[in-house]
């Protein structure tokens, strides 16, 4: 089966290029974001392959469908820039990762919450210019703070892991509580209540109609003042100018991202030479007390393997009976 696969980077072609080694599936690699103008580079394939911050809304699902592709896989468990809808009543099906590694995101939240609150970042910088005072470093011990878990999918059960590990008290919100959590010890509290007692919040939830902006003016303002925030789930659970607006007055205390609502034209690329253009990213930026990378907290060699062994697994399923291993559809969410 011919796939043209968008949004490939070095990384992504030699892993999917190792899955697919004897060659079964004719994989095409592009470098291009798919959208309506990069569309077209899909003719003469039955399948796409797109990632994060492909645009695959009705009209170009549409003009995918014109050119005879009837699978689009995602290499990402999210599915939230598809339209599913346009996708069943064009007749196209749809397949994603519905899992690779949980350890891989959770201990890079982890990763997040040690160095902003030690402040590794800053002192990094700080040493290999020479400067080796200590002050505006000063952090917490984790032991014995309370860490709230918005979300206790595979992701957030593996945090709550990490968490307890540092002798952490760990309250979760979900609307279907894990019976593993709470051997655990994790106790679960509505969203208010978790906001309020937490002195870190990590998100760790979907991106649906229902968590769009979960995290705004009304939600921070009822965190614990001070408290550190941290989220590797999806950009636009965050009200990201609300948080501007909360990290000036004082009231939050730290925030660390992986992830932001229009990372479409910054993430994946190198724009170390050009102006960032998104005025709202480079005010996060100026704050010392603000922790960003990437997109990268799935970036492990075990979660590549893992996204590509699915991937192809998905279009094995739908070249032998028409149908993705790990399908997504209006008709499954209902």
């Amino acid at each position: 089966m011919r796939v043209v696969v968008y949004s490939t980077r070095a990384y992504d072609e030699e892993f999917l290029a190792r899955a697919n080694a004897d060659g079964r599936h004719e994989l095409v690699f592009l470098e291009a974001r798919l959208d309506a103008t990069t569309a077209g580079a899909a003719a003469g394939a039955q399948a796409v392959c797109g990632f994060v911050n492909d645009r695959l809304d009705g009209a170009v699902l549409a003009r995918l469908r014109d050119l005879g592709v009837g699978l689009v896989v995602l290499r990402c468990a999210g599915f939230n820039h598809v339209d599913l809808e346009a996708a069943a009543r064009l007749g196209i099906a749809v397949g994603r990762v519905p899992a690779y590694s949980p350890h891989a995101i959770a201990e890079h939240t982890a990763a997040l919450v040690l160095s902003l609150n030690r402040k590794i970042h800053r002192a990094y910088a700080r040493v290999r210019d020479g400067n080796f005072a200590l002050e505006g470093l000063l952090g917490f011990d984790l032991y014995g703070r309370t860490v709230g878990v918005v979300g206790t999918g595979a992701i957030g059960a593996c945090f709550c892991r990490i968490m307890r590990g540092f002798g952490c008290q760990v309250l979760a919100t979900d609307p279907q509580p894990s019976p593993a959590c709470e051997a655990l010890g994790v106790r679960y509290v509505p969203l208010a209540e978790l906001l309020g007692a937490s002195d870190i919040v990590s998100l760790h939830c979907p991106l649906t109609p229902q968590t769009h902006h979960l995290i705004g003016r009304e939600a921070l303002a009822a965190m614990k003042a001070g408290a550190m925030l941290v989220n590797t789930s999806r950009g636009a659970v965050l009200d990201t100018r609300a948080v501007i607006e909360a990290l000036k007055r004082g009231h939050l205390g730290s925030l660390a991202l992986d992830v932001y609502e229009e990372e479409a034209d910054l993430f994946f690329r190198d724009l170390s030479s050009e102006v960032i253009r998104d005025d709202v990213f480079a005010r996060l930026l100026t704050f010392p007390n603000v922790l960003v990378t990437a997109h990268q907290a799935f970036f492990t060699s075990e979660a590549l393997a893992a996204i590509a062994a699915t991937t192809i697994a998905n279009l094995d399923a739908f070249a032998e009976r028409g149908a993705p291993l790990h399908p997504v559809s209006v008709e499954r969410l209902a």
